[in-house]
């Protein structure tokens, strides 16, 4: 992948207390390698804690709030996962919302492990093709998306992984939905 295949995009990373470090570093790292602008959204203000695991890690500066934050001003958007992160997610009206924009303007999204789990909430997996951490089968299923076991899955513009382990696919992936741009059937 060109290392400025996506020069001039700007990408939102969505997250807050409790998400799985690795699942934030290395896309952000990668997208960044790649060229865009990363931004840390978050409905907490002022710093967030990551996880390894069920260790605490290391705190990252937020850099917008979800509440001042609109997926009109992003590229695309990336999910981390961890346990706590997306649960905490799941029951932020405002973070919904934020997330389900980025459908109904037809931009890629990517959510590793736990992530999707915003996904449900947001009710943007009917019909799709996705993966995650196992313990999401059933919730993902029962949002009307046919779940597998893969290491990347990419259905229109969603790229969804399982888990650190499958870092490297889901970071090509989602740099190379980012590159393309707005998908039409990524929508709700």
């Amino acid at each position: 992948m060109n290392s400025q295949s996506l020069q001039g995009k700007r990408i939102a990373f969505l997250a807050t207390d409790g998400f799985e470090q690795v699942e934030l570093t290395k896309p952000w790292q990668a997208i960044q390698d790649a060229g865009a602008e990363v931004v840390l959204v978050s409905p907490k203000t002022g710093q967030i804690q990551g996880v390894n695991h069920d260790e605490k890690a290391d705190k990252f500066d937020v850099d917008l709030s979800v509440h001042d934050a609109s997926a009109e001003d992003f590229d695309g958007l990336v999910l981390p996962g961890g346990v706590m992160n997306p649960d905490a997610l799941r029951t932020c009206d405002v973070s919904v919302s934020f997330v389900r924009d980025f459908f109904k303007q037809h931009k890629p999204v990517a959510a590793i492990c736990h992530g999707p789990w915003t996904l449900v909430e947001a009710d943007v997996v009917r019909d799709r093709t996705v993966t995650s951490w196992p313990s999401l089968k059933t919730d993902l299923v029962n949002a009307g998306a046919q779940w597998v076991d893969k290491e990347c899955v990419c259905d229109q513009g969603l790229v969804t992984s399982r888990n650190p382990d499958d870092l490297p696919a889901f970071c090509d992936k989602a740099i190379e939905e980012f590159a393309e741009g707005k998908h039409a059937a990524q929508t709700v």
